[in-house]
């Protein structure tokens, strides 16, 4: 099972896997960081673990589960020559929720609606629950990432598992930018927006090189950092 240790070829598909696991676990990042934030502080490192928990069990089972994975490719039914398959539901399913829900975020932040430690409290599993559907949706790519690039389960795993543990402490950071910054929880919302109608476009067999999204939220990114910057010393 670990003979790829000994293996050259295997240690390059472990660190190639691992790069692409932790470049595509950033909008499962931004996604769990936005829920997190709302809620109270003595519960949001809860959240997060729980959150993150809920991604490395869902990558994992569906490791487990490649043939399964495999029959979500098959076609149910086709929409004006798009041919629809259960893998094409889920992302069309997810972006959907993806896009409203961040859009909704954006309103209330613009808004500034305030909820209570209580009202917050009582929606902490209804977090978590949202966070393990989103998780089903931001798993596939990852899973079936990993089955294209390792053909041994056990680098699969392992490169799932060094991800997700690099995200706890990445969510973490980016949480606290978040929470001081109203510009980067902008920045990630309208970025969720953005691969929401990517996963959509997806489900529709419109395929869009996800080289172009993250290139767009670093430009945006060091414009943000900019603008905080030079907001930063113009209040000094």
């Amino acid at each position: 099972m670990f003979e790829w240790i000994f293996s050259t070829q295997g240690w390059l598909s472990f660190v190639t896997l691992l790069m692409l696991e932790i470049v595509l676990g950033i909008d499962n990042i931004i996604f769990l960081t936005i829920l997190v934030s709302k809620l109270p502080k003595h519960l949001q490192n809860k959240g997060r673990i729980l959150g993150l928990a809920f991604a490395m069990i869902t990558r994992i089972i569906l490791l487990f589960s490649i043939f399964w994975l495999s029959k979500l490719t098959t076609t149910l039914f086709s929409i004006a020559s798009n041919e629809i398959s259960g893998r094409d539901l889920v992302l069309i399913g997810g972006g959907i929720f993806l896009v409203i829900k961040s859009i909704k975020e954006l309103f209330a932040m613009y808004k500034e609606e305030e909820q209570s430690t209580f009202k917050a409290s009582a929606n902490f599993f209804v977090v978590i629950i949202e966070i393990a559907l989103i998780d089903i949706v931001f798993s596939l790519d990852s899973v079936i990432t990993a089955v294209g690039i390792a053909n041994e389960l056990s680098i699969m795993i392992l490169a799932v598992i060094i991800a997700v543990i690099f995200m706890m402490f990445a969510s973490a950071f980016v949480g606290r930018m978040v929470e001081r910054f109203y510009e980067f929880k902008t920045l990630a919302l309208l970025f969720l927006v953005l691969v929401g109608a990517v996963l959509v476009c997806e489900g529709l067999e419109v395929h869009i090189d996800k080289a172009y999204i993250y290139t767009a939220l670093a430009f945006s990114l060091i414009s943000t950092i900019l603008n905080v910057i030079k907001k930063a010393q113009d209040e000094k």
